[in-house]
């Protein structure tokens, strides 16, 4: 039997994801199925403008018995306990055939959004958050000069393992390139190869044709469910009108404007689930 592609959200069916070539089990006729699970409401969370307790408010002493300046805006600092060394010694032989590791070098920096220990990304005001994104490309131009991959991230919420609740992110720095990145550059180099156009561009395109997954857009990004979505609430950010590699290479308005759109983006993840 075979149905139009307007069928796809009534019957199973698989997904590709162009980024890493993975395919994806799609069950939307599942959505139909009664829920009875757990359902909770959380309190408000109530935290002061600065908690003489936390280790990383501004002039507290941290968990390794430095203190921090009096800051106030973005700081950063190299992690207390970093997932990556710069000083990792090299492994002279493997355990076994079966048994394979190798030897990694990198540096991990922690970055404190702000002084305020009650107030979020998504809190902050536009021109606060477009400081942040100054000083992601910052420390990405820094560490990128010494490292093959720079990552910034942030784990957000105790219910995500946030080790402290003061709002912050983190940039990791290593001297190779991480299992979803090696995937995700080989599918836009076949892409490349076979269309002679970017990957993510043409895919921005379809989606600002077909308003379909859309959650958020501006002059410069686009917010989307991506069609081969695996988590129940997962977006991908994406530049809309040029190609940008990487946070440096981003004019003084596309960071503004990314600071708008995160603001925007991380506002409705709070809104929906209530909690942040």
């Amino acid at each position: 039997m075979t149905v139009p592609s307007s069928s796809l959200s009534e019957f199973p069916h698989r997904r590709q994801n162009l980024l890493t070539g993975e395919w994806v089990l799609v069950s939307p006729h599942r959505m139909k199925r009664p829920w009875q699970g757990k359902e909770e409401t959380l309190p408000p969370a109530t935290r002061p403008e600065h908690d003489p307790k936390c280790f990383l408010c501004s002039g507290n002493i941290r968990a390794n018995g430095e203190k921090n300046p009096e800051y106030k805006t973005t700081y950063v600092f190299d992690n207390d306990f970093a997932a990556l060394l710069p000083e990792t010694p090299s492994l002279s032989s493997q355990l076994s055939p079966l048994l394979r590791a190798e030897d990694v070098q990198g540096e991990c920096r922690v970055i404190c959004f702000s002084p305020r220990h009650d107030l979020t990304l998504p809190e902050m005001e536009v021109e606060a958050i477009a400081g942040v994104v100054n000083v992601w490309a910052d420390q990405i131009t820094d560490l990128g000069a010494r490292y093959r991959w720079v990552q910034v991230i942030e784990n957000k919420g105790d219910i995500m393992g946030c080790s402290n609740p003061h709002p912050h992110g983190q940039v990791w720095a290593g001297n190779f390139l991480p299992n979803e990145v090696v995937a995700e550059d080989r599918g836009q180099l076949d892409w490349w190869n076979e269309k002679r156009s970017l990957l993510l561009l043409d895919y921005a395109k379809e989606e600002s044709e077909r308003q379909e997954r859309i959650v958020v857009e501006n002059e410069d990004w686009i917010a989307v469910v991506p069609y081969w979505a695996i988590w129940p609430f997962e977006t991908l950010l994406l530049p809309r009108r040029r190609q940008v590699a990487r946070l440096p290479d981003l004019s003084a308005s596309e960071r503004l404007n990314l600071a708008s759109i995160l603001k925007r983006l991380l506002t409705r993840y709070d809104n929906l689930f209530e909690v942040s």
